[in-house]
């Protein structure tokens, strides 16, 4: 007997399945590839929505069209520079200490794309971070958590000891900003806290 699911998530991030999975939703997983690259004047929120939006439409459109499909994405905000992931360990030593000392923005926007509608939210944070040197900087690339992590650091990781503080959703700092995701998930008839997972 073939498992019954209630949605596809366009992702393939550990993440954003364990945060869905902790919700109580039943899915499965269809990831896609997408270009990820900065249009030219695009303001970070409408580039992680764009993003979101499209990871859930291509893969809704590589499905049997029978199940919503969710979409997600997350960018660092630094001075209004988007910090994406980075290229290497001389871009992530770069970026962390920008970030060292002061204040910057987590966005994460979520889509769900079904036959009729798009719905969407984007969630904005703001984090803390302590001052950091640039050896625990190399130190902390060294472990290979901020290769693909966007600001180049997991909160929920390794790199929760450079947080002093946060603003906002820690959900959505992680992936996938949880309030947020479960009203779109209603709207669109989808069942959190499901009978057989909770």
């Amino acid at each position: 007997m073939t498992e019954k699911y209630d949605l596809i998530l366009a992702s393939a991030s550990p993440r954003r399945k364990e945060l869905l999975s902790q919700i109580g939703v039943k899915f499965t997983v269809l990831p896609v590839d997408i270009c990820e690259d900065v249009r030219n004047n695009e303001n970070p929120t409408d580039y992680v929505l764009r993003l979101a939006i499209e990871k859930a439409q291509n893969s809704y459109q590589n499905s049997d069209g029978k199940l919503p499909v969710l979409g997600s994405d997350t960018t660092v905000v630094f001075d209004g520079e988007i910090l994406g992931k980075p290229s290497g360990e001389t871009e992530a030593i770069e970026t962390l200490m920008k970030l060292s000392g002061g204040h910057h923005e987590v966005l994460t926007a979520v889509a769900v794309v079904n036959a009729e509608q798009t719905l969407y939210s984007v969630v904005k944070t703001a984090v803390k971070f302590k001052t950091l040197t640039k050896e625990m900087c190399k130190k902390y690339w060294m472990t290979g958590e901020p290769a693909d992590k966007a600001g180049s650091y997991g909160i929920q990781g390794l790199g929760a000891v450079f947080v002093e503080g946060i603003q906002g959703s820690y959900s959505s700092v992680v992936g996938l900003p949880l309030c947020e995701t479960a009203a779109l998930l209603e709207q669109a008839g989808v069942e959190i806290w499901h009978k057989d997972l909770v």
